[in-house]
C-alpha cells in the first residue's frame, strides 16, 4: 500500500536532505525528507500561496494547517517576529522537520504541534491562518477539518487557503460561503492554482 504525507508515522525512510528553497522573496536552506508532502521540493501551490498573499499579523496567534517541513511556517515566523507561529500537522516527520528548519533559522517564535495538540494553543483565537490544505484526504475529512479550524478564528481573523482549480477549489469556495456562512475573495489565481481569503461573517 502506497503511504500518504497524511500518514501519522511515515514507515518510509527517514533520511534528510538540502535544500535550497526561497521563501517570498528570502533564500534559505532546509532540511526535508520523504514521506513528508513535497518532500523533494517547493511544490507549486504552497509558492503560489506565499507568493500572494501580503505579509501576516505582526502580533498575535498565526497558524499554519498542515505544515509538512515548514515553508509556511517559515515564511510567516521571518515576516512577523513578534507573533506567534502555531505549525501543525498529523505527521510528526513533518513536525520534527518543521522544528528543525525553524531553530536552524533562528525562529524562536515557531511552536510545533499535533491537531490534537494544537487546540489549546489557540483557544484565544487564531488572527490568521495559512494552509495548503489536504485535499487528499477527501471531501469529507476536509470539510471536517476546514470547519473546525476556520471556526477557530478569531472575530477580526483571517485564513489564506491555496487549492487547485482542478481540485475543485471553486467548489470549496462555495462551500466556505454557504455551509460556513464566511465571506470568501478569491486573491489571486495562478499555475492552475486559486488561492482565496476566508473572514468571519
Amino acid at each position: 500500500m502506497s503511504e500518504h504525507y497524511f500518514t501519522a508515522r511515515p514507515a518510509s525512510p527517514g533520511e534528510t536532505r538540502t535544500l535550497d528553497v526561497v521563501l517570498r522573496g528570502r533564500p534559505v536552506q532546509v532540511r526535508t525528507a520523504p514521506g513528508v508532502f513535497s518532500g523533494d521540493r517547493l511544490d507549486i501551490g504552497t509558492r503560489v500561496l506565499l507568493d500572494a498573499v501580503p505579509d501576516p499579523a505582526p502580533t498575535g496567534t498565526l497558524v499554519d494547517l498542515g505544515c509538512g517541513w515548514g515553508p509556511v511556517t517559515l515564511a510567516m515566523a521571518a515576516a512577523s517576529p513578534g507573533a506567534r507561529v502555531v505549525a501543525v500537522d498529523v505527521n510528526e516527520r513533518a513536525r520534527d522537520l518543521t522544528a528543525r528548519n525553524a531553530a536552524a533559522l533562528g525562529l524562536g517564535n515557531v511552536v510545533v504541534a499535533a491537531p490534537e495538540e494544537a487546540e489549546a494553543l489557540v483557544a484565544g483565537g487564531i488572527d490568521e491562518l495559512w494552509s495548503n490544505p489536504p485535499i487528499r484526504i477527501g471531501k469529507e475529512a476536509l470539510h471536517a477539518l476546514l470547519r473546525t479550524w476556520l471556526g477557530r478564528l478569531a472575530p477580526a481573523g483571517c485564513a489564506r487557503l491555496v487549492v487547485s482549480k482542478n481540485l475543485g477549489a471553486d467548489s470549496l469556495q462555495r462551500w466556505v460561503e454557504t455551509e460556513l456562512g464566511m465571506p470568501t475573495e478569491r486573491l489571486s489565481s495562478s499555475k492552475g492554482f486559486r488561492v482565496l481569503d476566508v473572514r468571519r461573517p
